[in-house]
């Protein structure tokens, strides 16, 4: 049990297909005890159910983009949990309309958005959560390979997830004397809520099955695990990374059929 007796916030949750709940399914099986947001009431009953199925946890509203909700939650979790020893990071948002056509027609209202909700978010949970994390711990958050690579139609998200990964490396300078280690997961393209939003996302997942050296998609499991190992002992030495969890597709240099690769 590598996480027994560790209490999590995990920020992020829509629905059972979310890679956050996955994460929370790696850790809980570990001995973690959670804590959940919900962005509001709409998501409400869905956050609460599957809390619900965990010993223990508990699940508060707040929406990322609000200073004051943010340190609601915190004060919620300190009340019930007294500290935590990890914080997960899985949420980003655009306009619909931002993600699709082309990145050239992002308008100044969803670029700020964007990087607001996907990127900012996590200095201001993190900064947050920090009275919390008087042991120390680990923060983890998820990205994906349109931040150093064009995916069609990703575009301002692709941006936004670029500025989260340089976050990431800031925070992790900034807290590393704390013992506080700060991550980033790079899961392959998968079917949840957020990338519902993402024009062309079942293309996305088809091409990386086929392509990827592994052959398959990436499953929420997988990048659960990850983020167990990240958040436990095991990972204690990790700070600043970006680890990828796609099958092998981030190392690829030509993305074509598997017959026209091994022509």
């Amino acid at each position: 049990m590598l996480l027994q007796g560790k209490k999590g916030l995990i920020i992020g949750v829509a629905n059972k297909h979310s890679i956050a709940w996955a994460i929370a399914q790696s850790v809980a099986g570990q001995g973690a005890q959670l804590f959940f947001n919900y962005q509001n009431e709409r998501l409400k009953q869905n956050v609460e159910e599957l809390a619900a199925t965990l010993p223990g946890a508990k699940a508060f509203p707040c929406d990322v983009s609000h200073d004051e909700e943010i340190a609601s939650l915190m004060q919620q979790v300190k009340k019930d949990f007294g500290q935590i020893d990890f914080l997960v990071h899985s949420l980003a948002f655009a306009p619909r309309e931002e993600l699709s056509g082309q990145f050239v027609n992002t308008t100044r209202q969803g670029f700020a958005m964007a990087l607001d909700i996907s990127a900012y978010s996590l200095v201001a949970v993190t900064k947050a959560a920090l009275p919390l994390m008087t042991a120390g711990g680990s923060v983890v958050t998820l990205t994906y390979l349109g931040s150093e690579r064009v995916v069609p139609h990703y575009n301002v998200m692709g941006v936004a997830k670029a500025a989260l990964e340089s976050t990431v490396r800031y925070l992790a300078y900034d807290l590393g004397p704390l013992n506080i280690r700060v991550n980033a997961i790079s899961a392959g393209p998968i079917k949840t809520l957020a990338a519902r939003g993402v024009s062309g996302i079942t293309k996305m997942v088809d091409l990386h099955k086929e392509a990827a050296p592994l052959r398959r998609a990436t499953e929420q499991g997988e990048v659960g695990d990850t983020a167990l190992f990240l958040v436990s002992s095991l990972g204690r030495g990790i700070t600043g990374e970006v680890i990828y969890v796609d099958g092998g597709f981030n190392i690829l240099g030509m993305v074509g059929s598997a017959d026209q690769a091994n022509a």
